[in-house]
């Protein structure tokens, strides 16, 4: 047979006993544990250990001890010990022994055992090895379908801003400012456990989808060079509700995932008002759920200092007068003030992505 097993006993008759019942196994031999763990460590095609506990240099517990070791998991170990050793026994079995033979050896047993054993560890790799290309299918999976979910973001993104020419890199200044405001939020205590890299990198993904239902908001409003009239801002309001509807209407009935909540939430929540104030529900404060409250700051900042067909565009300076003034009235105050620790890093990412740089996909 092509399974190779390690002997360790310093019984040079044990052995000889050994060697003659399992003659169609490779067989390879040591006479105490130091010698069995310099040929385990040499030679990673040994399958299974006939193991002494009674050894000389480093005996069959201290060998157990080491076999805990990760790169030892696939070896299988059967224990000898002599009929007044029970404890010894229960103690080998404790160490991660498989089973044990008693002494004077009983061969048709041994070998029985060793079959069993052999057949138990076969089918344990097999389900390993099948468990792993398992996972790496599914990985290779979700990856074909966050590259897939990326893509249609963009593009639905791509098609607001061809329209939308005026702002453009709007969405995409925007989602890198939640970024970098996540990770500042994230130092602090009451923010650390609700921004963790997963939640951060879904708002990444998502914030660009903030204002996608103004594909539906006809060009003589999306574009007007001027300032709305009451009516036609009415209308313009009207983007949430389509946004929000274009993705509820994909999902037909079924449960949303995770990244699908999160842009229904920043879709339809980034035009409330702390205050209670906003639209299209009034919601107040908390009520709001902390990703529409992130993407409403960074949404008005980049407005104010990137110029519009209805006016031209603010200083750094002025805009962040404008933020601190509505603290409290349109944002949440926790948001403008961790806005304010960092809002020099706010304008390098306005002063980096005014031209279009290459869309971030995984």
């Amino acid at each position: 047979m092509d399974t190779k097993i390690l002997i360790v006993d310093d019984s040079k008759s044990d052995v000889t006993l050994i060697k003659i019942m399992l003659h169609d196994y490779q067989l390879i031999y040591a006479a105490n544990g130091y010698e069995a763990m310099q040929m385990i460590d040499h030679d990673p095609s040994i399958e299974l250990i006939v193991l002494d506990l009674n050894m000389p240099v480093m005996n069959g517990f201290e060998v157990l001890n080491a076999l805990k070791q990760p790169q030892y998991s696939k070896i299988v170990t059967i224990i000898l010990t002599n009929h007044d050793e029970i404890e010894n026994e229960v103690k080998g079995l404790a160490l991660g022994a498989m089973d044990y033979i008693r002494k004077p050896l009983n061969m048709e047993a041994l070998r029985k055992r060793i079959e069993i054993q052999l057949a138990l560890r076969n089918s344990r790799v097999m389900m390993e090895d099948y468990n792993l290309r398992l996972q790496n299918e599914v990985e290779i999976r979700t990856k074909e379908l966050v590259l897939s979910r990326d893509i249609s973001i963009n593009v639905l993104v791509g098609l607001l801003e061809v329209r939308n020419l005026e702002s453009s890199n709007h969405t995409i200044r925007t989602q890198y400012m939640v970024r970098k405001l996540c990770d500042h939020l994230k130092l602090k205590a009451e923010y650390c456990d609700i921004f963790t890299d997963d939640y951060i990198q879904e708002l990444f993904r998502t914030t660009p989808l903030h204002d996608i239902g103004k594909v539906g908001i006809p060009d003589h409003i999306l574009l007007k060079p001027g300032k709305l009239t009451p009516e036609e801002f009415e209308i313009m309001k009207k983007h949430v509700d389509y946004g929000v509807d274009a993705l509820m209407y994909n999902l037909k009935g079924n449960d949303a995932p995770s990244f699908i909540r999160t842009a229904l939430e920043i879709i339809g929540t980034h035009h409330e008002r702390y205050d209670g104030t906003g639209y299209p529900h009034g919601l107040k404060g908390e009520e709001i759920p902390l990703c529409g409250r992130l993407v409403a700051i960074v949404d008005v900042y980049d407005a104010l200092v990137h110029p519009r067909v209805y006016k031209a565009a603010f200083s750094h300076e002025r805009a962040l007068e404008i933020i601190n003034q509505e603290r409290g009235c349109h944002f949440d105050p926790n948001i403008v003030d961790a806005f304010m620790e960092i809002h020099n890093e706010m304008l390098k990412i306005t002063q980096e992505f005014e031209q279009t740089p290459e869309i971030e996909v995984e």
